[in-house]
Formats: structure tokens, C-alpha cells, sequence
């Protein structure tokens, strides 16, 4: 089991940093969490590549 990669990204809303939680055994992922500073919803586009971060995409749910 691997554990959950930490990675930094910027709120589209707010332009707060948020520490975010990737699972480094899914290549690609897409999902909404919701900033942890001013609650709007954030799309997530991570891609990975043998188990590593290589783009974070960070966009409004409305976009």
C-alpha cells in the first residue's frame, strides 16, 4: 500500500495555497474538493507517472 503524496496547489478562488492529498498509484485522476480556506469547489486534474506528480491542474467547478 502506498502512502498518499502531499502536494501544493493555489485556490482559483481565494489564490490561498492548500496542501493536498494524491494517490500515487492512480495515474490519472479527476475530482472536486472543496478549498480548506474558503469552501468553493475546486476541480483537480492530477496526472502521475510511475508513482510521481507531474501536472496538477486547479480550476473553478463553474469553469
Amino acid at each position: 500500500m502506498s502512502a498518499l503524496e502531499s502536494v501544493l496547489v493555489q485556490c482559483p478562488y481565494c489564490w490561498e495555497t492548500l496542501d493536498i492529498s494524491v494517490d500515487p498509484t492512480v495515474p490519472e485522476q479527476e475530482y472536486v474538493e472543496d478549498c480548506q480556506v474558503c469552501c468553493q469547489p475546486i476541480v483537480l486534474t492530477v496526472q502521475l507517472e510511475e508513482g510521481r506528480v507531474v501536472s496538477v491542474d486547479a480550476r473553478p467547478e463553474n469553469e
